[in-house]
C-alpha cells in the first residue's frame, strides 16, 4: 500500500565534496540558481554546504540538483530533504508519495507526520 499526500518540500540542505577554493563553491551556487525550481541558494564555503530553498508549489527534482552538482565537476556527499507535512500517517517499510517522488521510512515506528520534518535521503 502506498499512502499519498500533500506534503511539500521546502528545502534541501547539499553538502558537495571536491572543492577546493570559494571558485568552486561559485560554480555550485551558479548551477544550482539556474533551476527553475528553485527560489534561493545560501552557501557556507567553511562547511561545503548549500541550503536551497524552493518556489512554493514547484516540481522538485533532486536528480537535476545531483546532476547540476556533478555538472559542476564536484559530488554530493550529503542531502538532507526538509518536508512539510500536513498530518501524514506513516508506517515501517511503507511508501509514501510526495508529489512525484516516493520515499520509504525504514526503521520508524508507525506515526503521524505535523509539521517540518527532516529525511536523509540516500538518492
Amino acid at each position: 500500500m502506498t499512502i499519498l499526500t500533500h506534503a511539500q518540500v521546502k528545502s534541501v540542505s547539499l553538502q558537495a565534496s571536491g572543492l577546493t577554493c570559494s571558485m568552486c563553491s561559485n560554480s555550485i551556487t551558479k548551477a544550482l540558481k539556474s533551476l527553475s525550481f528553485v527560489q534561493a541558494v545560501e552557501s557556507d564555503i567553511k562547511t561545503y554546504t548549500y541550503e536551497i530553498s524552493f518556489n512554493p508549489n514547484s516540481a522538485v527534482d533532486f536528480d537535476i540538483i545531483r546532476k547540476k552538482v556533478e555538472a559542476a565537476g564536484f559530488a554530493v556527499s550529503a542531502f538532507i530533504i526538509n518536508i512539510h507535512f500536513p498530518e501524514t500517517e506513516i508506517k515501517n517499510d511503507q511508501p509514501v508519495v510526495i508529489l512525484d517522488k516516493t520515499f520509504v521510512f525504514v526503521n520508524t515506528k508507525d506515526q503521524v507526520l505535523t509539521g517540518d520534518k527532516k529525511n536523509h535521503s540516500t538518492g
